[in-house]
């Protein structure tokens, strides 16, 4: 039985999904992951190097952070419904992942720096998944891997701390030595993720 890390949740309103539209490109021959990708391949380049900070206080690059197959997802801890959701999902898979035999990690990329300092990551990470890396940094920082990563946020105007955070809200995953290979929209469950990150995992 998958065990479920969560136990995330505010009230109100659920953060408005941005999107970003680069993804759409047909498999190409030669391509020694066709066979895993469901028909859905990235366009253009995705990932690149970052630096943040971990939930331990340590600045650690990607090269630190992604050593297996890793899912990386950005969000924030204010989130009242979709980044807990997608989280637990993501932390399911990897549950799944482990049964089968394939070593990943979950990854939480925080777009709201501000509130979601060391202390607060350390404690999300605690909550979703004993694997989890969550990664927060300067505002420069989180701006650049979102850059690298072509993601979308955008603070809500708010007179207090209370705000929301306009984002998109896919899962990426990355392979070491390979770099990005496939992406994961809300639909997915954990089942179907932990199945293709297998496949690509045998691929590679």
């Amino acid at each position: 039985m998958t065990k479920i890390y969560a136990g995330v949740a505010v009230a109100a309103v659920a953060a408005l999904l941005g999107g970003s539209a680069y993804w759409v490109y047909s498999n190409q021959s030669g391509d020694q992951f066709a066979q895993c990708r469901g028909g859905q391949v990235a366009g253009g380049a995705i990932g690149g190097p970052f630096e943040l900070v971990n939930q331990l206080g340590a600045t650690v690059t990607d090269a630190d952070v992604i050593t297996k197959p890793t899912l990386i997802y950005f969000g924030y801890t204010f989130c009242p419904d979709v980044c807990p959701l997608d989280n637990t999902r993501n932390a399911e898979a990897v549950d799944i992942l482990e049964e089968m035999g394939v070593d990943a990690t979950p990854v939480f990329i925080s777009i709201d720096p501000a509130r979601d300092t060391v202390e607060v990551m350390a404690d999300y990470a605690e909550i979703m998944h004993p694997k989890m890396i969550a990664l927060t940094g300067s505002e420069a920082q989180v701006k650049a891997a979102s850059l690298a990563y072509k993601t979308y946020y955008k603070k809500q105007d708010a007179e207090d701390e209370y705000y929301l955070v306009d984002h998109s809200t896919f899962t990426y995953l990355m392979l070491p030595n390979v770099g990005f290979a496939d992406f994961f929209k809300r639909e997915v469950t954990p089942d179907q993720m932990a199945e293709r990150v297998a496949c690509f995992v045998g691929a590679s």
